[in-house]
């Protein structure tokens, strides 16, 4: 008897500042990297999945994003230049006068 399957990780990346394609809101958003690997007898073996997505904080919002982008926005964070992506201007926050 044989027993394989499949187990799915979850790894978050960063956390950028990005303007969300679903509601349009400047919000925080996840960097996640979700890998599905074969298992053999429970045992993890090799990765046959790997997918790349940014999660809106404020909306819920998923959008998958290619590891290039995953690797630039990745980049972005670790420099501290998060505020902008995709070439879509972040709004200013509202200030009295």
């Amino acid at each position: 008897m044989i027993i394989f399957g499949t187990k799915g990780y979850l790894y978050q990346l960063a956390i950028l500042t990005l303007v969300c394609g679903g509601c349009g809101n400047p919000s925080a958003h996840t960097l996640r990297k979700r890998v599905s690997k074969f298992t053999l007898f429970f045992v993890p073996l090799f990765p046959f999945s790997t997918k790349y997505l940014t999660q809106c904080t404020f909306c819920g919002a998923e959008q998958r994003v290619t590891k290039e982008q995953a690797d630039h926005l990745q980049a972005q964070a670790v420099s501290g230049q998060a505020g902008q992506a995709y070439g879509q201007p972040q709004q200013q926050p509202y200030q009295r006068p």
